[in-house]
Order: C-alpha cells, then sequence, then structure tokens
C-alpha cells in the first residue's frame, strides 16, 4: 500500500472526470489529487468515440441539469478550447422536419432553446433550408448557429497535463483498473492490480462502468446501465460536399436519442447516424461482441425487460438497420433525398451509457449522488461532453459540502 495519502481519488479518465478533478484542484490548488483509468489512454471510450458535437442546450428541459449545464459548460469549454489551441469549429446547424407530425415537437424544441437562452437560433423556411445546405429537404427548421464541432479526446490530453504539471501532487495514472475498495477508518484504500492507492474522499466518475464501482463501495445505485451501440456510416469524399454543417432531424420525444443525423467531423469523413442498439458487450463496439457476463448482468435486471416490453418496435426497427446498409440509408434519405447507396460506407461505432430505473424508466438527466465518503457521478448522457467542465464545477460544489473541503 502507498504511504501517500491523496485528498480525492477520481475515477475514471474520460472528460467527467478529468473535468471533475480539474475543477477540483482548480478551485483547492493545495489538494493531491489522484485520477486512476483502466485504459492505456484517457478517453477511451464514450468520451472519444461520440460524434464530437459541442450541444448548443435547445433540447432540454427548462431548468434541469441538463440545459443549465449544457449552455453554460458550451460556453466555457469554447473558452478552454480557445485558450489551450484545441481544434473547434462553431460551423452551425440545422434541425430538420420533414413531415407535419413533426411541426409541434419542432417548435416545443425552439421554445426550450429560447428559455435555456441559447443564443443565435431561429426558426426557418424550407426555402431557408436548401439556402445553407443545398442537398436537404425540410418542410420547416431551425437554425442554431452556436452549435460546433470540437476534439474531445484534444481536451482530455489538455486536462490530463494540466492536472499533472499545474498541480503540486497531483496525478493521472493510466492501466489501473479499480477492482476493490476497503475501509480504513475515514480514509478508503482503493485497490488495482498495479497497486493500492488510499484516499480520503472518492469520486466515481466511471461512466459505462459507474453502477459496478458505485456497488464496489457498498452503495446500492438504484438504477442498472445498460449500453447501446451507435454505429455510424461515413460520406465517401465523392459525397462530402453534400453536408456542409451538421443536420439534425426534429427527434422523436419519446426517447432521448437525437435520431440518425449527419455531422461534419473535424479530423474525418462526414459521420451519417447513429442508430441505438441494445449491445451484449458494455464496451463492445462490433456488431458481434459479446460477454457471458454483461449480458446476464443486463438481462437479470427487470428495468431492462420492462424498457424491452414497452419500446420493441422502436428496437426492433434500429436492429434491422444495425444490419441492412439499405434501410440505413432509407432513413439518411429522409434528410437527404438525393443520397445514393455508393454515397455511404460503414464507419466507426461508440457505446452509450443508458441509465435504468427498475422501472424501465431512462433516467433523461445527470445523477450525482453521495455515499459516506464518496460522490458518484451515476448518469451522465449526452450532453455531457458538451458540459464537462460546469459538471465538474457541480460536483466540486457537491464535495466541498459533502466532504468538507477547504
Amino acid at each position: 500500500m502507498s504511504e501517500l495519502i491523496y485528498d480525492v481519488i477520481v475515477i475514471g479518465g474520460g472528460i467527467v472526470g478529468l473535468s471533475t478533478a480539474y475543477k477540483l484542484n482548480l478551485h483547492h490548488p493545495h489538494l493531491k489529487i489522484l485520477l486512476l483509468e483502466k485504459e492505456n489512454a484517457v478517453a477511451f471510450h464514450q468520451t472519444g468515440r461520440n460524434s464530437g458535437v459541442l450541444h448548443s442546450g435547445i433540447y432540454y428541459k427548462p431548468g434541469s441539469y441538463k440545459a443549465k449545464n449544457c449552455v453554460e459548460g458550451r460556453r466555457e469549454l469554447v473558452s478552454f478550447a480557445k485558450e489551450h489551441h484545441i481544434a473547434h469549429d462553431i460551423c452551425g446547424k440545422i434541425i430538420v422536419a420533414t413531415d407535419p407530425s413533426e411541426l409541434e415537437h419542432m417548435s416545443k424544441v425552439f421554445n426550450n432553446g429560447i428559455k435555456n437562452d441559447v443564443e443565435d437560433i431561429e426558426m426557418i423556411t424550407a426555402a431557408q433550408i436548401k439556402e445553407i445546405e443545398p442537398f436537404c429537404s425540410g418542410i420547416s427548421g431551425i437554425r442554431v448557429g452556436c452549435t460546433g464541432i470540437i476534439d474531445f479526446v484534444g481536451v482530455c490530453n489538455v486536462l490530463s497535463k494540466l492536472i499533472v504539471e499545474k498541480f503540486q501532487g497531483s496525478n493521472v495514472l493510466l492501466k489501473h483498473e479499480v477492482t476493490a475498495f476497503v475501509k480504513d477508518g475515514d480514509k478508503t484504500i482503493v485497490m488495482t492490480p498495479k497497486g493500492n492507492f488510499t484516499g480520503k474522499y472518492i469520486v466515481n466518475c466511471s461512466g459505462l462502468q459507474s453502477d459496478r464501482i458505485a456497488k464496489k463501495d457498498g452503495m446500492n445505485p438504484e438504477m442498472k446501465i445498460v449500453g447501446f451501440r451507435g454505429d455510424y456510416f461515413e460520406l465517401t469524399p465523392e459525397a462530402q460536399h453534400k453536408v456542409k454543417h451538421l443536420i439534425y432531424p426534429v427527434p422523436n420525444p419519446e426517447f432521448p436519442f437525437l435520431g440518425v443525423h449527419f455531422t461534419r467531423m473535424l479530423h474525418h469523413p462526414t459521420e451519417c447516424g447513429p442508430n441505438a442498439v441494445f449491445v451484449f458487450k458494455r464496451e463492445g463496439y462490433e456488431k458481434t461482441d459479446f460477454s457471458l457476463t454483461d449480458t446476464l448482468d443486463a438481462l437479470a435486471y427487470l428495468g431492462t425487460w420492462k424498457l424491452f416490453f414497452k419500446h420493441w418496435r422502436f428496437g426492433l426497427d434500429e436492429y434491422r438497420r444495425a444490419f441492412s446498409k439499405k434501410l440505413f440509408l432509407e432513413r439518411l434519405q429522409r434528410l437527404l433525398p438525393d443520397l445514393k447507396m455508393e454515397d455511404i460506407v460503414p464507419g466507426r461505432a461508440g457505446v452509450r451509457a443508458m441509465a435504468l430505473d427498475i422501472h424501465g424508466n431512462m433516467i433523461d438527466d445527470f445523477k450525482i449522488v453521495n455515499s459516506d465518503n464518496a460522490l458518484h457521478v451515476l448518469n451522465a448522457p449526452s450532453p455531457a461532453a458538451t458540459a464537462c467542465l460546469a459538471i465538474g464545477k457541480a460536483v466540486n460544489d457537491m464535495a466541498e459540502k459533502h466532504f468538507n473541503l477547504n
């Protein structure tokens, strides 16, 4: 066991964990903070496999943590990116209605944006949609000028460097998977295969593993993380000209997914997707990946089955598209009718951590709870990457109160 006692040990090297460690140190420079990441690089899972979009905050229920943290976090993250020369582009996006049945919810989305203080948004006509995106067809839309794209992995690399170089005694360790906790009086020994570390306080930001880490700490999270894989296609070089900005459909209000959309990337071709299919391995990025432990864990949970029964038709449609390029193309053609089969090729995939309660309800907002000398970020869904610095500040504020930090 290491003789060094850390003030706070943060578990998880995604963008939320790194932002939390950074904000804790920024507000308390004297604290010795250790961040433990099980992979050989930061941002290895959800952070490094998402679409890279800086969300505006237009979708979220006014007054929710998502709405507040997304708007504030986006503005802070853009400033942070400028200060540290992180690649980003405030290119704007359009949300497009293709059917009259979508107009009512689109108006609600726009009104949410106004209430959430999202800047540079306006309703646009079918003709204006064509002016912005000549290959896109819709009957009405919303232009969101403050949306952009950013290198989230770059953000994480900068945060990791700042933690190590700016704050004496703080550190980020890779290839250190947390396997257990042992209570030692008012401290906790965090056990890993590469050594044990003692901390006064623990902050769990482990994303896809957040519920399991909470259980290792002796806490009942009262929810289960269930993974949903998102598969992407990419536009070929010959088809890149068909998308100039970001193009989104009006989201289905029954689901937390934003629907299949087009994202102009910074370092990759334009992405088309994702779908959303249940995975048989929490960190499985191939269609055939399978983990018996993860599968049994998910299927033994009553909430998983209740979700399936509620939304079986949606789930079946998503699985069909996951294995059919033709069906995936048909969904894309709702926004870009002239898109051809030869315009798209298979791209990458990511897995999203979906938090479910026992009734099969998807926990839509951020969920952070405390337990003895620990804080557990149990649910940090999209727009968590955009809101990362604001979430880090929120966790710091909770830690100050719960841990009596000074």
